[in-house]
């Protein structure tokens, strides 16, 4: 079926989507881009409708193939026309792909982890490209899970997907409360760990091999007292410059690669040589 016009209920129903309400009113949310819907498909995730518009693909990619697999999940497939597409699109430049799909709704009882976990705390994180982009470190330092505690940034907002190019779908993500945290993370004897200028500890000073959770904080404020009263690690991040702080998602990624480097180091994890082992869905919780 191909949509052409611009009053379309579906496409109507799109652009609604960009709206937080209306994503928790209907349970779904949006998913664009080639890398995106592809890696979302990679993990299971079995979509409600795909648009496409093939004036728009990039070329060089499998786009139909993303197409004909929405459509075997049991997807209403939509062509669009370019106008009727960049009415729907969240991108400044579409590539012709846009699939709409339930939201992801796992809970901290459906985390399975692995002795010697490493994962994330993110506290009331506020701008969805500083969450996309921690969720794409998390995923490049194999980190086993990402918990969103006291969310104020919706992790369906379409700039969470788009700034984590997908990884949304290939972390396991979940959303929670600080109290709930708390006791998860005391159950399964995790040390929690703070980045503060005033801590006296270097972050390569301290051992990150074992059961370790890395809490971050606001942009404008970082951890709230509750959580840095519970930090058995506290380090600082060395500044050598003007700058007092850094980016919320650049200090995750250096704290991370720490944590990788040490487990490399102590044998635990090794670099692969090949392609990552994408490992279970994120949509079977």
């Amino acid at each position: 079926m191909e949509i052409a016009s611009l009053a379309n209920p579906k496409v109507k129903h799109v652009v609604k989507l960009r709206q937080r309400s209306h994503r928790d009113l209907s349970g779904q949310m949006i998913i664009e881009g080639y890398r995106e819907c592809r890696r979302a498909l990679d993990y299971g995730c079995k979509p409600d409708m795909i648009f496409y518009c093939e004036e728009l693909y990039l070329k060089n990619l499998n786009e139909p193939t993303v197409v004909e697999e929405c459509r075997q999940r049991g997807a209403q497939c939509f062509s669009c026309t370019p106008p009727v597409f960049e009415k729907m699109a969240y991108r400044e430049r579409p590539e012709g792909l846009l699939i709409i799909a339930p939201q992801l709704t796992r809970t901290l009882d459906d985390l399975q982890l692995p002795p010697k976990a490493l994962i994330v705390i993110a506290e009331s994180i506020e701008k969805p490209g500083n969450l996309g982009t921690i969720l794409r470190s998390a995923d490049a330092a194999g980190v086993h899970a990402v918990i969103v505690c006291d969310r104020c940034t919706d992790i369906h907002n379409p700039n969470v997907v788009r700034a984590s190019t997908g990884t949304l779908f290939s972390v396991p993500v979940v959303e929670s409360t600080t109290e709930e945290t708390l006791a998860f993370l005391k159950k399964g004897s995790f040390r929690i760990l703070a980045a503060t200028p005033h801590a006296a500890a270097l972050h390569s000073e301290v051992d990150l091999t074992g059961n370790i959770a890395i809490a971050i904080g606001t942009e404008q404020y970082g951890l709230t007292e509750r959580w840095m009263k519970q930090a058995e690690l506290r380090v600082r991040i060395p500044m050598l410059g003007l700058a007092d702080s850094l980016n919320v998602s650049s200090a995750t990624t250096i704290l991370l690669f720490e944590a990788v480097r040490q487990r490399i180091a102590s044998g635990q994890i090794q670099v692969p040589d090949h392609e990552p082992w994408h490992g279970e869905s994120a949509f079977d919780a």
